[in-house]
């Protein structure tokens, strides 16, 4: 099989073959069909993801494709199944041995495309905004972003739970992009005071600030939203894409009542195994129906993989990202 093999933290990686993994008891074998692409794969290709792999490794977090063996001590899954998983990493290849627990079994009528693109951006977003900020109908859900694969699944979850969404991007084009999925207003980033013209918006709905921020970016634009929330807010840390990790005024979030949460979903899921059999059934049945769809902007070759993640990595790509690895 080939597969992107980075053999050191810092350095690219390569495509060359490798053998072909074995299914260990408790594991299955896929063969990859597609992998979606995320900014984190360029974290853990310098060392500075949650998880880091002892040796080499190639990156790739989400994969959709048809088991190929299965191994000792797993039950519910046969060779041929359509499946999805969410591996610690390895995506970025032809096979991968997985745990079985990681494994989900894909309805006929999701594509193998679809389900490699959906299920970190709309997971992350479903278990954020629902389970951990708790977002009730009729509240304001700032989204940062908002143009980017997973932002504009933030959008689309926030309007499925009852929210009103402002949406933070860059440039009129990816204004339009988080318009277009459901945002109520738009904020280009560029041109625009985050803090101001959230206030305004605010003001103008009858409200007196944002109540649930969705902050995958940090730096500036966290604290700017830190000062256009209504008491008792709660803001949602997804991740720091702008490469600043903001150093929180608990004085604001005290006199305010504001709430702090981190979010890392890769950990949400193992700590509450329950609520991610709920969550994860949820989103199927959400993406089966079509009431979701990714918005897959572009498709690569295995062998153009690191054309994708210089587009992730450079922020030209809107929407999501796909590899195709395999038939």
């Amino acid at each position: 099989m080939k597969s992107w093999i980075c053999k050191a933290f810092g350095e690219e990686p390569v495509l060359i073959d490798c053998d072909d993994p074995i299914a260990a008891s408790g594991q299955v074998v896929i063969d990859i069909a597609a992998c979606g692409v995320n900014f984190a794969d360029t974290l853990i290709l310098q060392g500075k993801y949650q998880k880091r792999p002892t040796g080499p490794f190639a990156p790739g977090f989400e994969i959709s494709g048809t088991i190929r063996a299965i191994g000792g001590d797993v039950a519910g899954f046969a060779v041929g199944d359509r499946v999805m998983a969410l591996p610690d990493w390895g995506g970025y290849g032809e096979k991968i041995a997985v745990d079985a627990a990681l494994v989900t079994r894909l309805p006929d009528v999701v594509d193998f495309n679809a389900a490699a693109a959906f299920q970190i951006a709309y997971g992350t977003s479903w278990f954020g905004l629902k389970y951990r900020a708790n977002v009730q109908p009729g509240e304001v859900v700032l989204v940062h972003g908002a143009a980017g694969g997973v932002g504009l699944t933030a959008v689309e979850c926030a309007k499925f739970l009852g929210a009103t969404v402002i949406a933070t991007a860059g440039g009129t084009e990816k204004c339009a992009i988080a318009q277009s999925h459901g945002a109520d207003f738009v904020i280009d980033y560029k041109t625009q005071s985050i803090r101001d013209r959230v206030k305004e918006i605010c003001a103008g709905i009858g409200r007196t600030g944002a109540d649930v921020v969705y902050d995958p970016v940090g730096g500036d634009v966290f604290d700017q939203s830190l000062r256009c929330v209504a008491p008792g807010a709660r803001i949602l840390l997804i991740g720091f894409a702008s490469g600043s990790v903001p150093q929180i005024p608990a004085n604001i979030l005290l006199v305010k009542n504001v709430a702090a949460l981190g979010f890392y979903f890769g950990a949400y899921l193992e700590q509450n195994p329950e609520i991610a059999r709920a969550g994860m059934t949820e989103l199927l049945d959400l993406l089966s129906s079509g009431a979701i769809s990714p918005m897959i902007s572009a498709t690569y070759e295995l062998a153009d993989a690191m054309e994708a993640l210089s587009a992730i990595r450079d922020r030209t790509a809107t929407g999501k990202l796909v590899i195709r690895c395999g038939a």
